[in-house]
């Protein structure tokens, strides 16, 4: 593939090209499985390129060498993502594999659903993006209850949720002490999103429940379950959620 500017040849479709500065892709794909990715990239709807990485699993766990061995996996991937410097980054697949790239890379990732990421994608192109909302998490939270469950934990969950791009504000709930117990400590989950695109984040912490209103920047129930999709991957990784 040659650059849509100056016609200097790519090493690879899709490719930033060096010598004019222009972008040859707008997006990127990322289909993460454990043992494979596939990085495909976009321009104006269509795809220019496709690129599979391989790895082979080393041990398990947080045992050294499978630790390493994701990491370098993840290093090739993000380095695909790199050559092309796209405006966007959607994602779908293992969460492992998902944590480890988002670490090696800048770009905020987009999640993606269906048995068809790419098309999805090409077809959420045409869709107006979601706003950003670019606020430090403290001044999105509201509400004439201020008391949150759950102490520390409890306020990690509302400032993880609050961090969200997409998230324009996080007003806490009464408190129900009449739930059942949780063996487990605090755990929060964002329930599934309602017409406007808002959804709830339910903090439990023993037998004692929270339902907190999270409004976001989507304006429908379909953007809005990519928002709580997003939020419940990231209350995974903050060990507030159980995979």
């Amino acid at each position: 593939m040659d650059c849509r500017q100056c016609a200097t040849a790519l090493d690879r479709p899709g490719d930033y090209c060096l010598v004019c500065r222009t972008a040859n892709a707008d997006a990127v794909v990322l289909e993460l499985e454990r043992e494979r990715a596939t990085v495909t990239c976009l321009l104006d709807g269509e795809v220019v390129g496709a690129r599979t990485v391989t790895t082979t699993p080393e041990g398990s766990g947080s045992d050294q060498n499978a630790v390493v061995e994701l990491r370098n996996f993840a290093g090739l991937v993000a380095d695909e993502v790199q050559r092309k410097r796209p405006e966007e980054v959607y994602v779908t697949g293992d969460r492992a594999v998902i944590s480890a790239v988002r670490g090696q890379l800048h770009h905020e990732f987009f999640r993606v659903e269906g048995e068809d990421p790419v098309q999805r994608v090409i077809d959420r192109q045409g869709e107006p993006a979601l706003e950003v909302v670019d606020a430090p998490p403290e001044s999105k939270l509201g509400g004439s209850h201020s008391t949150l469950i759950g102490g520390r934990a409890g306020q990690r969950v509302i400032y993880t949720v609050a961090g969200h791009p997409h998230v324009k504000k996080v007003i806490p709930g009464p408190i129900d002490a009449g739930g059942a117990s949780s063996p487990t400590g605090v755990r929060a989950k964002a329930t599934r999103a309602d017409a406007n695109g808002n959804v709830r984040v339910l903090i439990r912490d023993g037998s004692s429940v929270q339902e907190n209103r999270v409004v976001t920047t989507a304006g429908d129930r379909e953007l809005g379950e990519h928002v709580r999709a997003d939020l419940n991957e990231a209350l995974v990784e903050a060990e507030l959620q159980d995979e």
